[in-house]
């Protein structure tokens, strides 16, 4: 028996990287998941490690940010995995500057995806959450449901250099907060995990990294090495996250341990406060 047996989640920007392993341990845990990549390839490699562990996955390929695609997302969870109990806010990346280098663009990309993006979803899943939740009330049934948002101690502490993510990754910590108290009638439970440096390809070495491609548009991401081992001098625990260790609070939020916490934010850094 897992802990998640029979429930279906939503994870954005799943294909790869934080977003892959918070799938890979709810799937683990029994539930069904909806994987989600601006690529079909990772997607579709997340979709088949699920479905090896015997538990039902599908891919929702498309980006957060088109105004349509929360309906297509939320719509797979309900038309073809039959339900929906767990959202996970989990897509995004970094355009970082200092704020007389940074753009609108680089300023409106990183609020869209950080912050219009959960709240779209959101905002589609609401007709489900709140009619179902009337219906099951209504059976005399109490059914659980969870939002977990993903920020960071960017948007917790702030950090240079990072005006507009920081600026994202704040907005949706109100945001989960209100909709703690908004869902809470409706037995959500609504939390956010704010992560320090997790090894991903965010946060390796620039030196060794390569630029991603958003929307057509190639965005230079890495810290430099000497940054990063400052970083691991000043986080308590003398190293960076990994990915699974990253998951787990998401699966803590994500399952019944948590049906009595809302409206918090964890912060899963090692220790680190910038």
């Amino acid at each position: 028996m897992g802990l998640l047996d029979g429930k279906v989640a939503v994870v954005t920007g799943s294909g790869r990287g934080i977003g892959k392993a918070i799938a890979l341990k709810l799937a683990k845990e029994g539930a069904s998941v909806v994987i989600n990549d601006l690529d079909a390839a990772p997607a579709d490699e997340t979709v088949n490690e699920i479905k090896n562990m015997g538990v039902k996955a599908v891919a929702a390929v498309g980006s957060v940010t088109d105004k349509e695609f929360p309906d297509k997302l939320i719509g797979a969870a309900i038309n073809d995995l039959g339900r929906l109990d767990i959202i996970v806010n989990n897509a995004g990346y970094t355009w970082d500057a200092v704020i007389q280098k940074s753009t609108d663009e680089m300023w409106e990309a990183m609020l869209a995806v950080h912050a219009t993006a959960p709240f779209r979803i959101m905002r589609a899943a609401a007709p489900y959450i709140r009619e179902n939740a009337k219906k099951e009330k209504a059976e005399g049934k109490k059914v659980i449901r969870k939002i977990v948002n993903v920020t960071s101690i960017a948007g917790v502490y702030g950090n240079a250099g990072q005006i507009n993510y920081s600026a994202g990754k704040a907005a949706i910590i109100g945001m989960t907060k209100t909709m703690g108290k908004e869902w809470g009638r409706y037995n959500v439970s609504v939390n956010a995990v704010a992560y320090g440096i997790i090894e991903t390809r965010l946060t390796a070495p620039k030196e060794e990294s390569e630029d991603i491609k958003v929307h057509g548009k190639d965005i230079a991401v890495g810290i430099p090495k000497t940054a990063l081992d400052g970083f691991k001098q000043m986080i308590p625990l003398g190293r960076l996250g990994t990915l699974e260790e990253a998951a787990g609070p998401v699966l803590f939020f994500a399952s019944p341990l948590s049906d009595y916490v809302t409206t918090e934010t964890l912060v899963c850094s090692g220790g680190l406060r910038f």
